[in-house]
């Protein structure tokens, strides 16, 4: 009971600590080993096992079948293209996929599973020996992108459970069972992460691999997608340690904060002479913690036995014939498209672009398909096209606190905002101000060359009138030119910053640095 105690007390402490920023900088004694495994819903039209439909945000216990709600005698009947896109999804990471899979029943007894026990495949899985490989960029915390892998321990198909919901004020419980029978893919990683970043870039990845399967919408704020981090601190060269589970991650962010908190928390432990608690804990992503939940299961708790109403689940890996009893691997092989990693390679080949530009164009299906239009519509300059996206376009939405996928902007709106661009016709700070003007309006079909019209924003390019300015400028401005040429370069920045002010930031920056020096020299 003493040691119980002080754990929770150890926990407590490094919770504030980590919360307030004074974590311990001993990292180089403890190394943190990280694994996954990722629930994805399959994008079906029907259930794994029955006919309900699979939708999200649908009318509470609406999509609800018999065999669902696991009323006596109802049987399950599997879903083939439950099974295709499984297939597809493992074949797409490199797995091997089983000839013979078979069906488990896992027993735990919550409300919002109403047999009692969940369909899944334990002992035989889909696939097993997979590898996922991804990049790591995370500006601040990695100063340049690596590559990484991590090995795929197995793929299984698995029904979903229902949903319970609590109402605090009138402390009640309800289910929603819409979600029970959902079929999801589990996908369970091996302990060959280090930290939360690669976690989150993982998750990332595999959000965009599934989406170009059309296997999972990826959809993590509709559950759509949910990750389970298994979290542990070893000395370098010793065996795993105990490890604790942090349940239903909902968000790409949340993953690396999750495990960046679970990693402190358990160093700050250790280092305080306690010990970690083999446990399951959930992510509270409002205070940035993780919080304790129950102690973790281990395999005889669950009591698993083979699923006597469905037969072992056979495919075809060796020829192309696809009939209704047994699916073609091969066949499944030829319908993979263009993966991410091969949309990057392709990407810095073909228009040379940075190896960070790519990662971030490709993390962003709406970046890169802005990009990829812009480049085939006509001839323009690849770099200057992907850095205004990933700049200025970039920092716009994430002013004003807006997902890529949430943009209103139209790919005509910035066809013709790039174009006055790369024409000079404006600079990137009017561009800048265009892209507010557009979101602002969220019309279809306002147009850039008329808000530059309306608002007098054309780019200043008459050289004689840029140079009158200079002029003006080094005459208002005794001590930073004598500064400037005293030796400090740097000062023409500043001045370079009055001219733009004076010109309400319209002026050609490129042409008026070029103008200042000279006017400088005389």
């Amino acid at each position: 009971m003493r040691f119980t105690k002080l754990c929770h007390c150890l926990t407590v402490k490094s919770t504030l600590i980590i919360k307030r920023g004074l974590v311990s900088k001993s990292s180089d004694k403890w190394q943190s080993v990280v694994g996954l495994e990722v629930h994805a819903q399959l994008n079906t039209e029907s259930k794994l096992f029955s006919g309900a439909q699979n939708t999200f945000g649908g009318v509470v216990n609406n999509c609800v079948s018999l065999f669902d709600a696991a009323v006596p005698g109802t049987l399950p009947v599997l879903n083939r293209k439950c099974v295709e896109l499984g297939i597809k999804t493992a074949l797409a990471l490199s797995c091997r996929v089983n000839e013979v899979s078979t069906f488990d029943r896992k027993h735990y007894f919550y409300a919002d599973l109403p047999a009692g026990y969940q369909i899944t495949q334990q002992r035989a899985p889909l696939a097993s020996d997979g590898v996922i490989n991804f990049q790591v960029f995370t500006p601040g915390i990695h100063k340049k992108p690596y590559k990484k892998s991590s090995k795929i321990k197995q793929i299984q198909l698995e029904q979903d459970s229902g949903k319970s919901l609590h109402d605090t004020e009138l402390k009640q419980s309800l289910v929603d069972l819409n979600r029970a029978g959902a079929p999801l893919i589990e996908l369970v990683f091996e302990p060959d992460l280090e930290d939360g970043e690669e976690a989150a870039a993982l998750v990332k990845e595999l959000v965009l691999i599934v989406q170009r399967l059309g296997a999972c919408t990826g959809r993590m704020e509709e559950g759509a997608l949910r990750v389970d981090a298994n979290v542990s601190l070893r000395r370098p060269g010793d065996p795993l340690s105990t490890r604790t589970e942090i349940k239903n991650i909902g968000s790409i962010r949340g993953v690396a904060g999750a495990i960046r908190h679970e990693i402190e928390r358990q160093r700050m432990i250790l280092e305080n002479g306690g010990r970690i608690i083999n446990e399951t804990r959930s992510w509270d992503a409002a205070e940035k913690v993780t919080i304790s939940m129950r102690d973790k299961e281990v395999v005889q708790d669950y009591r698993y036995m083979p699923e006597p109403n469905l037969p072992p689940l056979r495919v075809n890996l060796k020829t192309k014939e696809d009939h209704h009893d047994v699916l073609s691997v091969p066949l499944i092989q030829e319908q993979i498209p263009e993966l991410p990693e091969e949309t990057r390679l392709n990407l810095m080949q073909q228009y040379q672009l940075r190896p960070d530009a790519v990662i971030q164009l490709v993390n962003e299906p709406t970046l890169l398909e802005y990009f990829q239009q812009l480049i085939a519509d006509k001839p323009r300059n690849p770099t200057k096209v992907s850095n205004f996206l990933l700049n200025e376009l970039l920092m716009v939405l994430n002013k004003r606190k807006l997902d890529v996928d949430d943009c209103t902007i139209t790919i005509k709106q910035i066809r013709e905002l790039t174009d006055m661009l790369l024409q000079n016709e404006i600079n990137l700070e009017t561009g800048k101000n265009i892209l507010y003007q557009l979101l602002d309006l969220a019309d279809d079909d306002a147009s850039p060359l008329s808000i530059v019209e309306d608002k007098g924003w054309k780019q200043l390019t008459d050289e004689k009138e840029i140079t009158k300015m200079c002029i003006e400028i080094v005459e208002n401005n005794p001590k930073l030119v004598k500064q400037y040429k005293d030796g400090k370069v740097k000062v023409l920045k500043a001045l370079l910053g009055i001219l733009s002010k004076k010109s309400q930031n319209k002026i050609n920056m490129a042409l008026a640095s070029s103008i200042l020096e000279e006017v400088l020299k005389k």
